[in-house]
């Protein structure tokens, strides 16, 4: 009965707003007719159809209606009121896109409008329809469509030289799911206060570029320019969570704006095994992450040159506005300097899959798409450590990296000097948040299982190397001759003066009189032990054929008279 009340209430909404914003009455009556006879050929198909699934001991199914004939229906009727949507949306698009070009407009223009937009005359094709059953308040349909268009839309351009450039944009193919949400539902008609409407999917936007009368080479890097602000536009004005929200009924329906729910914060521990892509010497790969593709919400790190295993240890935060549905993306590139940066692969993780307040350590296997899982290639993986903080999290669980510790005087000193580039006209610029923690980290190397043979006789005599990064202090266990499976239960305490944004490196070495052989390394961060106090965890050797290393880590917090 969802999916019933869906399409009546997504047909009526639907014509209903288009009415609202037909400018013409005739237009307006036009689309009452179309209105009327398309309520009455979906009642008399509604029943129809009931008619034939119906039994005593079984109740209406609409899932046995066929989608075929339900898509086949309403892609008809959308063609008859195809001119009135035309009419209705092309202003609608114009002016709510028009505010966020701006915003995204590149440098190296002056303005950037749109000096025609309409739609054209081809429909678009639904190809799919669900009605999602959530547990709100409301009905949520989500609608897939596809939308090969001849739509007339010219962008008035004008750089800071004087040159106008009017911009055609042509060829569109578009393939996504629109979201419509209708909630509240009341019993007042047509029974919902309000309805957001967003693009769910993007699945495929394709557009080509041309000057109207001229040449886009006229101008270097502008078309590059004006793809990524058109696509930037459509992310952040209307691709989910962003969504519209049209009052129907008289209400406060603020509760349906876009809110962050939460913070994520990540730390970009490592890559290993990297495809390498220059003919002479290796890659230098950096890493780009996103929760939403859009410019001023993407991070990058470092580049670390000539490395197929790069460590970058490296934090960033998020705000996550849905994390049932969105996702961090990472992607691994090859700078090149002056040119393009060649993709080495990319990676996601659902937010769905973080328990709330509990660091996930994960590695993920690189691909070549997201989109289409077909790649056999091997392209490297990415260590990531991800903590998902909802806000008014009620356990007592409180955010580590929050800036909301207080400092000792020395700690303000350094965190000024760092922060000394202020801009003088008082202006303010995005500083690197520092949260300082102190404390004494307890490493205990417990044992090893399954190392991999180093010499002829198939044995090893290991011994591990610890090390802090930051500080790069060092200490080492005993050598146990030739064993596999060593036991140390050697116990080794580091002063630690930043444990947020430090790192453990333990590298096992097999000893030789002659020198030494690498048997593989693991890199941790401390956030887990810093939130848990202390914990006993095995893990893997990278770099080794076979082997695990077995740990237990412990955390003193160091006492500290800190500033009121």
């Amino acid at each position: 009965m969802s999916f019933v009340l869906g399409l009546v209430v997504g047909l009526m909404v639907g014509v209903g707003l288009i009415v609202l914003f037909v400018k013409s009455e005739n237009s307006r009556s036009k689309l009452r007719s179309e209105l009327a006879t398309t309520i009455v050929a979906f009642a008399r198909m509604t029943v129809e159809d009931s008619r034939k699934i119906f039994t005593p001991d079984q109740y209406p199914s609409w899932v046995v209606f066929s989608n075929q004939q339900k898509l086949k229906w309403l892609n008809s009727h959308l063609e008859k009121l195809w001119p009135y949507v035309d009419e209705a949306a092309s202003e609608l698009v114009r002016s709510s896109v028009e505010p966020i070009l701006e915003q995204y407009r590149p440098m190296i223009l002056a303005s950037l409008k749109f000096s025609k937009f309409t739609l054209g005359t081809v429909a678009p094709q639904f190809t799919g329809i669900s009605i999602l059953e959530d547990g709100s308040e409301g009905i949520t349909m989500e609608l897939e469509m596809q939308w090969d268009g001849n739509p007339s839309i010219i962008l008035d351009i004008k750089t800071y030289v004087g040159v106008a450039l009017p911009v055609q944009v042509k060829n569109i193919g578009f393939t996504g799911v629109f979201r419509l949400i209708f909630r509240p539902l009341v019993d007042e008609f047509p029974c919902f206060g309000a309805v957001c409407y967003s693009l769910r999917q993007k699945k495929k936007l394709d557009f080509t570029l041309k000057v109207v009368g001229g040449d886009m080479t006229a101008i270097p890097g502008i078309s590059d320019a004006i793809e990524g602000t058109i696509r930037d536009a459509i992310e952040d004005s209307i691709t989910w969570p962003v969504r519209k929200i049209i009052p129907i009924l008289p209400g406060d329906y603020s509760d349906l704006e876009l809110k962050p729910t939460g913070v994520l914060e990540v730390k970009l521990v490592q890559a290993k095994e990297l495809t390498n892509k220059d003919l002479i010497g290796k890659s230098d790969p950096f890493a780009e992450l996103y929760v939403r593709p859009v410019r001023d919400r993407m991070k990058k790190s470092k580049t670390i040159n000539n490395q197929l295993n790069p460590v970058w240890n490296e934090h960033f935060e998020f705000v996550v506005e849905d994390p049932l549905t969105q996702h961090l993306v990472v992607k691994i590139y090859d700078d090149e300097g002056l040119q393009a940066a060649e993709l080495i692969g990319c990676a996601h993780i659902r937010l769905n899959e973080l328990e709330p307040g509990k660091v996930k350590d994960v590695w993920l296997k690189l691909v070549k798409d997201l989109e289409i899982q077909r790649d056999q290639k091997n392209r490297g993986q990415v260590h990531l450590e991800l903590l998902y903080c909802p806000y008014g999290m009620k356990n007592g669980f409180s955010n580590p990296f929050a800036p909301n510790v207080s400092m000792t005087s020395l700690e303000k000193v350094l965190k000024s000097g760092a922060e000394g580039n202020v801009l003088q006209n008082g202006g303010e610029i995005n500083r690197r948040k520092d949260v300082i923690v102190r404390g004494v980290l307890s490493v205990t190397v417990i044992s090893a299982d399954d190392l991999a043979p180093t010499d002829l006789m198939g044995k090893a005599d290991p011994y591990v190397v610890i090390t802090m990064k930051k500080t790069e202090t060092k200490n080492k266990t005993r050598v146990v001759p030739e064993s596999l499976n060593p036991v140390w239960n050697q116990t080794f305490d580091f002063v630690v003066e930043d444990g947020l944004h430090d790192m453990l490196i333990l590298e096992v070495w097999d000893h030789d009189t002659f020198g030494k052989d690498y048997m593989g390394r693991c890199i941790l961060t401390l956030t887990k032990v810093l939130m848990e106090g202390e914990y006993k965890e095995s893990f893997e050797l990278d770099g080794a054929k076979s082997g695990k290393l077995n740990l237990h880590l412990k955390w003193a917090p160091q006492p500290i008279y800190r500033d009121s």
